[in-house]
């Protein structure tokens, strides 16, 4: 089972849902790169469960311990290991789940694959290992910063189910995201976001919809012909993401819609900066950076776990039906963000590193 991710800056998550804990090990991180807890912190606080009245009411703190790799507010470059305890599971609620499969969740999967599953909480399935992966992400995000100072990654909610955020990814700011519970980018939509998001809830559904992501002021020359092209790795990034159903790039699947000259991106002279005068190809031409914004979107499927009873089939293949318990999000877009977010920032800074070790 794959667990790892990255090339010059290399991640390994573990843990499961229900266990002691989750985490992340961190390899090919540089020294000296200013770095807290509390840097680290404040991105699993944007994760956690419990914020609010529209995500899962699981009450964790996400508290994390640095156990390795930093001293006095440095890396040192050696291996950072850093480990969330887990405190508020309820492995009870998952019983009729030991034996009787989830609905498009990855029980039955897992199972044939494996002949074995950590069936409370969902194992490592649960989107609870995506822990370690804001907790890289906030790591990576230091690297980044000190090699790049004024690049920035600003993810949104820009659908729920069929209502749609109008605000452009331009105008998008991280302050105006974060000023409201579902995370989208404009507080009338939120409103609509949210109701709908408790209608579902009360229903015992759930509802899927898109992230939207914009890197800004990002350097050109990332990305790596031909198989590690910079969209490339960013697609492999946020289709590993639960619940993650499909990913789009600048025009996207849009462009069978235009003609090539349309399309193309004419180039011009600002100062003594190329740009282009469109941003169909969403800042990477040919896998490589190229200066202007990197526009992403995510597509993410609705919660698995329902409140309602479903048909299924339990691990000896005999019809059964299940309603779901336990606690679960009825949306999972609000709480994806800052994994979306934390998923770009490791691509970034691997592709950082990569390059300074590429040219003199």
């Amino acid at each position: 089972m794959s667990s790892s991710f990255g090339s010059a800056f290399r991640i390994c998550t573990w843990g499961e849902s229900h266990g002691v804990g989750v985490g992340v090990v961190i390899d090919g991180c540089p020294a000296r790169v200013p770095l807290t807890r509390e840097m680290i912190q404040a991105e699993l606080d944007r994760r956690r469960p419990g914020q609010s009245d529209i995500v899962t009411p699981r009450n964790e703190a996400d508290s994390v311990e640095i156990l390795s790799g930093v001293l006095d507010g440095l890396t040192l470059g050696t291996p950072i290991a850093l480990s969330v305890r887990n405190k508020d599971h309820r492995s009870t609620a998952y019983d009729e789940m030991q034996h009787t499969y989830r609905p498009s969740h990855a029980d039955y999967c897992y199972d044939a694959k494996y002949g074995i599953r950590a069936w409370a909480g969902g194992g490592r399935a649960s989107a609870r290992e995506t822990i370690g992966r804001v907790a890289a992400g906030a790591v990576a995000r230091a690297v980044v910063r000190t090699l790049c100072p004024q690049l920035e990654v600003v993810a949104w909610v820009q659908q729920v189910h069929t209502i749609l955020c109008p605000t452009p990814a331009a105008e998008v700011s991280a302050a105006a995201v974060e000023g409201n519970i579902v995370r989208t980018a404009d507080a009338a939509t939120a409103g609509q976001m949210a109701a709908a998001i408790r209608a579902a809830r009360s229903a015992g559904d759930s509802l899927g919809g898109i992230v939207a992501c914009t890197v800004r002021n990002c350097p050109v020359g990332l990305g790596d012909p031909v198989f590690d092209k910079l969209e490339a790795t960013l697609g492999h990034a946020m289709l590993s993401i639960p619940a993650c159903k499909g990913f789009e790039i600048g025009s996207g699947f849009a462009a069978p819609q235009f003609r090539g000259s349309e399309h193309n991106d004419p180039f011009y002279m600002d100062g003594a900066r190329v740009r282009t005068r469109t941003n169909n190809s969403g800042g990477i031409q040919g896998g490589i950076s190229n200066g202007e914004d990197i526009n992403m979107r995510l597509a993410f499927k609705p919660t698995a776990t329902l409140m309602v009873e479903q048909e299924t089939v339990n691990d000896a293949h005999q019809p059964a039906t299940l309603r779901g318990k336990g606690r679960h999000d009825a949306c999972v877009l609000p709480r994806a963000v800052p994994v979306v977010e934390s998923m770009v920032w490791l691509v970034l800074c691997d592709h950082l590193l990569r390059q300074r070790a590429a040219s003199l």
